[in-house]
Parts: C-alpha cells; sequence; structure tokens
C-alpha cells in the first residue's frame, strides 16, 4: 500500500547488490522514484511501493527474478536495520525471535489481520515451524524473502547446527524455481496451506553466544525511540485500513463492525474519519485501489483473482473501478508498467 512505509536501509543495501550484479544506479533509482538523499539513513522511511518498485526495476535489468532471494542470502541484517543489531544480541533464538515481531515495523510496515505477530513457533509433534502469518501479497518475493533471512543469518552465525530443514509456500513455483535446491538447500513444498519453515529443534535450547546485555539495551532503547516516532504517525485511518484488510475479500464491509473492533462507536468512527478529511466509503475504494497496484504489480495474480481478492463480485465491475482509480484497464496497465519481455 502506498502509505506503507520501511526503513532505506533495506532498499540502499539492494541497489548497491542489483548494481554490482549489472544493474544501472540512475535508471534503478529513476524507476523506483528514490534519491541518495533518500538512502542516505538507514533508519529514513520510505515508501514501501518505492522499495518494490525497485526490486522490480532490478530483476527488469539483470533478467533474474531470484535477484531478491540472492540478495538476502547474501547481506547481513545488522547492516540494513537495528533490528538486526537487537536480534544478534539476543541471547536465544525464541528471545531474538520476540523482539524480531516486536521491532517488525522498524523494517517494514505490514498490516496482519487479528493483530496476530508476524512470525510465531508451531510445534507438530517432534517437528517445529516457523511459521509466516503475514497476508500474501500476491507474489513470491516477501515470502521467500523472510525465510531467507532467517536462513542467512544462521548460516553466517552457527553453520554448525544447520537451521532449516523443510520449506512450505503457498504460492506456485517462481521462475527461477530451479534454483531453490541451491539457494534453499531443504525440500520445498509448493501451494501449501501455510507459508512456514521448519526449523532444526535444537536452537530452541541453544543460546546464543552473541547475548549481551548492555548492547542490547542500548539498541532497544534506540529502537523504542523510533518505534515512538512511527506511533505519532499513526492515524484511526491506518486502523481502519488494517481491520478492513482482513475481509477485503468479502466486498461490503461492515462500518458497525470495524468501529466495535476499534472500541468505539459507529457515529465516533464517522467523525473521526471526517477529522482526517476522509469517509469510510472513501477509505474502502482507495484501500481496494492501493491493493490493485500491489497485486497487478507483482506479475502473478490474473485480473479475475484481484477482483476476487479485493471483493469485487465479478471480474467486470472490478475493470470498470480500475478504469476510474487509472484511466486504464488492468490489462493495459500491466503492458505500460512492465513489458511483456520483463514478466
Amino acid at each position: 500500500m502506498s502509505d506503507q512505509t520501511m526503513a532505506a536501509g533495506f532498499a540502499r543495501a539492494f541497489l548497491d547488490y542489483a548494481v554490482a550484479d549489472g544493474a544501472p544506479r540512475g535508471g534503478l533509482l529513476a524507476a523506483s522514484g528514490l534519491t541518495e538523499d533518500d538512502l542516505a539513513d538507514q533508519d529514513n522511511r520510505i515508501p514501501v511501493s518505492a522499495y518494490q518498485g525497485l526490486i522490480g526495476a532490478g530483476i527488469e535489468a539483470t533478467g533474474d527474478t531470484s535477484l531478491l532471494l540472492r540478495h538476502v542470502l547474501d547481506t547481513r541484517l545488522e547492516t540494513m536495520s537495528i533490528v538486526g543489531q537487537i536480534v544478534h544480541a539476543s541471547i536465544s533464538f525464541p528471545h531474538s525471535l520476540d523482539q524480531l515481531n516486536r521491532y517488525a515495523r522498524l523494517m517494514a510496515d505490514v498490516l496482519i489481520p487479528g493483530g496476530r505477530d508476524p512470525f510465531e513457533l508451531v510445534r507438530d509433534g517432534e517437528a517445529v515451524w516457523l511459521v509466516d502469518h503475514r497476508p500474501p501479497d500476491g507474489s513470491w518475493m516477501a515470502t521467500e524473502a523472510g525465510f531467507a533471512r532467517f536462513i542467512s543469518e544462521f548460516r553466517r552465525s552457527a553453520p554448525e547446527h544447520p537451521f532449516e530443514l523443510a520449506l512450505e509456500v503457498s504460492f506456485a513455483p517462481p521462475p527461477h524455481a530451479n534454483r531453490y535446491p541451491e539457494l534453499f538447500r531443504v525440500p520445498v513444498t509448493f501451494r501449501a496451506a501455510r507459508n512456514a519453515l521448519r526449523i532444526n529443534p535444537i536452537w530452541l535450547d541453544v543460546p546464543f553466544d552473541g547475548g549481551k546485555d548492555y548492547v542490547f539495551g542500548v539498541f532497544t532503547r534506540h529502537a523504542d525511540t523510533l518505534l515512538d516516532e512511527l506511533a505519532t504517525r499513526d492515524t484511526v485511518r491506518s486502523a481502519v485500513e488494517a481491520m478492513m484488510l482482513a475481509d477485503l475479500h468479502e466486498g461490503t464491509l461492515s462500518m458497525d463492525r470495524i468501529a466495535r473492533d476499534l472500541g468505539m462507536s459507529r457515529q465516533t468512527l464517522y467523525r473521526r474519519l471526517k477529522d482526517e478529511g476522509v469517509t469510510f466509503a472513501q477509505v474502502h475504494d482507495d484501500l481496494r485501489h492501493r491493493m490493485a497496484m500491489d497485486y497487478l504489480g507483482a506479475g502473478k495474480v490474473s485480473v479475475g483473482e484481484t477482483a476476487y481478492l479485493l471483493g469485487f463480485s465479478e471480474a467486470s465491475a472490478f475493470v470498470r473501478a480500475f478504469r476510474r482509480w487509472t484511466g486504464a484497464s488492468p490489462t493495459a496497465w500491466l503492458g505500460n508498467r512492465y513489458p511483456r519481455s520483463s514478466r
């Protein structure tokens, strides 16, 4: 969504990686709408959509759809975000996962229905799974990159105890699926019912060598300050959007229910949104618009599937709405944004 933001450190690291792989730096920046100044401070906030544009431009320039995955596996989280420093100063993997969930928003704003943590450890008999609860974006990129980040950190820090054992993903095989054995090095199940990484259970008990109370405290105080700054930017509109996202596919959303879930009356919600210059219907329509850009922009969801995900009763209704939003049909918009040779 266009109003979601993320840490600039991730975009800067990806930009450097893509350029080293042969992509033109100026062209990538132009395609994303970012500047060098935007990326100068890793804690600066940039639009998530700009980062997605940067990734798309990098893939198009290199012709390699595995570019983001390779970037994640080849880089270190602590060079991009304070969250990486906190994770490595934690005392154990369960402790580091708690911190990752606590400070996930510093890396990127992700709306998760039901207020769940982004990641959860789930036991299934003797197996331990790391489940990714982040909503699918119509692409493989966020999910594979998320799991690759865990794998990358453990491969570098603790090669004596392999972390990853198996992977389940809800998406279909991406264009670079033939590289999964080389990159992930574990059995992968595509089109699964969830996104989950089976991990070595030894990591539930093995302490981290790098756990340092003083350093951990320094990093978390800085991170808490950054979280407080983000909280001051929160709006009622963003809270309503988070509630809408879970049921967007239903089409008609209940203002009464969302108001109740937010702990206020319908009239109070109406008034609070009016104070921010929008109506409930406008928020719903704009959310559909932005999610349509996300789904179609990923290049892996059809027009009909996007219509369903956004709650339209039929594809033709979605096409009419899309023309109202952009002045073009979804097919024409995709053709202009992503030439056939790059998809």
